[in-house]
């Protein structure tokens, strides 16, 4: 980690006519929802992407007979003038993955389920002679895929998914960050024997605190084996409308900010397209740090730069000390009616402190007012970095004030919808590193009720406060078995008023279970009009006719005890 904004340099890879990595451009993805045996609703869907701003293009091949028809999908594509690189989605299925290897430009493929047989969620006893057993047998199944990639001159991505680590992972590591970067270890480690390195990797999660720390300590491990292939980064299951987009904005731009990323998708339960502004804003807003003005500081000696810990403060009335980050509006009280409600108005209180004034004068207003609440703001056109020098220069100096951020977001031709990306971008990497104990979201943009909204939504987003449901819903692709869009929002409607529940809204059965896996409860689609009802990761109702499956998931919530009326 390091205060002014530097990419991270990494391996160049080609995928078909564009690189990811080196020196180039964060390129953009996205994924489409069509089926992929209907070639002309593949074709046009790709061409909307294209026309959004996507540089790659990802369709599902659940079988052998989809990636066939990639090519197919390819070669229309070619002869109305597009040209974008395709990669196929595989899942369960190898013999398919080396179909498509031959037919588009880059195929994905998950460690969790492509030598090993999908997740059962048991426990699997290894001793150590066993273990490099199954690691054998998995490089004698990787090795001839690598090849045919290497032959065909296609490129890789490994994707590893929190949700989706195989049980012999699982068994081993545990459902952990560290099981899931020794999954996409093993992966790279074989191909790194056979000096195979067009490999991209994706390592994602749908909760932003394990997707931060996953993708850093994925980074330290290539760093120690010689490594330095380039990142796909995306928050899973994100979900849709500003939750969708705070969310993802809270992991993806934290990992921006630090230089990680050559790669995005920004995953929401919409139309892919758009998908596509999302990520474009993220790259651009972060990638405009560049030759930033130079940043003084020293990342302290006492914080842990891979899992940080919430920086300990003393408790100075309803802010630090351990208690829930503080929202803090702008002077004038809402009326009673709106909600949220801020936790504090105005900034007489406070002692307010601008970065351009030196960690040595913040140290010393913090030195002679002990008591005191500080407010840290900046203009730096590198917020995250100038907010972060700062406040390690308390931890530095041993300072337990605790601190509320404001960030100031100008009407300067921006949108709200591009406000609230920046804002969950910015507030998202600092309270993930745990050094704010509140937030204040400054701007003449959104209304002073929109704005406090944010500041819950962004808390929500980071797991630092818990205000509200969390949907954990994919995006859907050709294997989704309902309109998601439509049933999400159906599903939001009856349990919106559940705080603290994390509910699942996953299309199909081949990832859902697993993807869904941090979730309470899951609403699964299992076939066409049907849908199954998860607790956890036990599945307690099959095969409901989709007509009847939101009554019966507020059914099994009353008979669970979680239910209350709203």
């Amino acid at each position: 980690m390091d205060f002014n904004y530097k990419r991270r340099l990494t391996t160049a890879v080609k995928v078909g006519n564009t690189v990811i990595g080196g020196t180039n451009p964060i390129r953009l993805q996205s994924m489409t929802n069509t089926s992929t045996m209907d070639t002309e609703g593949s074709v046009e869907q790709v061409k909307q992407i294209v026309e959004a701003g996507a540089d790659i293009v990802r369709l599902t091949a659940q079988g052998i007979r989809e990636a066939e028809n990639m090519g197919q999908i390819r070669s229309a594509l070619r002869d109305s003038g597009y040209d974008v690189p395709l990669v196929a989605d595989i899942h369960f299925n190898p013999k398919a993955a080396f179909v498509a290897a031959e037919k588009v430009e880059k195929v994905r493929i998950n460690p969790g389920n492509f030598v090993d047989p999908g997740r059962t969620f048991k426990k699997i006893e290894f001793t150590d002679e066993e273990y490099a057993d199954e690691l054998k047998r998995l490089e004698n199944a990787l090795v001839p895929f690598y090849e045919t990639c290497r032959k065909n001159g296609t490129a890789v991505r490994i994707g590893v998914n929190h949700g989706s680590l195989s049980d012999r992972i699982m068994s081993r590591y545990g459902d952990t960050p560290a099981g899931m970067v020794e999954s996409a270890m093993e992966f790279l480690r074989v191909a790194g024997k056979i000096d195979f390195n067009d490999i991209v990797i994706s390592i994602k999660a749908s909760n932003t605190t394990v997707m931060v720390e996953t993708v850093r300590r994925l980074v330290k491990a290539m760093d120690a084996e010689g490594m330095s292939h380039p990142l796909h980064l995306g928050v899973t299951e994100a979900g849709d409308g500003e939750d969708g987009r705070v969310k993802s904005a809270i992991g993806i731009g934290t990992l921006l900010a630090d230089g990680i990323g050559d790669t995005i998708r920004v995953s929401l339960s919409e139309a892919p397209e758009k998908e596509v502004p999302v990520a474009k804003e993220l790259r651009d807003y972060i990638a405009g740090r560049e030759n930033a003005p130079y940043i003084k500081g020293c990342v302290s000696d006492k914080f842990d730069k891979i899992c940080p810990k919430r920086r300990i403060t003393r408790r100075v009335g309803c802010v630090g000390g351990g208690q829930v980050p503080v929202v803090v509006g702008s002077g004038c009280k809402p009326d009673s009616s709106e909600e949220p409600a801020p936790d504090i108005f105005g900034t007489e209180s406070f002692i307010v402190h601008d970065t351009s004034e030196g960690i040595e004068k913040l140290v010393e207003k913090a030195s002679n007012n002990q008591d005191c609440v500080l407010l840290i703001t900046t203009s730096h056109i590198n917020p995250v970095g100038a907010i972060r020098s700062a406040i390690h220069g308390l931890i530095q100096a041993d300072i337990d004030n605790p601190v509320i951020v404001k960030l100031h977001y100008a009407g300067d031709g921006i949108e709200d919808w591009q406000v609230r990306v920046r804002a969950a971008a910015d507030f998202g990497a600092l309270l993930l590193d745990g050094i704010t104990d509140g937030i204040m979201i400054d701007t003449d943009i959104l209304s002073e009720a929109d704005g406090i909204k944010l500041a819950f939504s962004i808390l929500q987003g980071t797991r630092s406060r818990i205000t509200r449901p969390e949907y954990i819903a994919c995006p859907g692709c050709g294997r989704t078995m309902f309109d998601l869009q439509t049933t999400l929002a159906e599903v939001k409607k009856a349990t919106c008023h559940l705080k603290g529940l994390k509910i699942g809204v996953m299309g199909c059965i081949v990832n859902g279970p697993g993807e869904m896996a941090d979730a309470d409860y899951g609403y699964v689609g299992a076939g066409i009009g049907k849908v199954s009802l998860y607790r956890g990761k036990e599945c307690v109702e099959r095969n409901i006719p989709q007509e009847n499956a939101i009554s019966r998931l507020i059914d099994l919530l009353k008979h669970d005890g979680v239910w209350c009326d709203k």
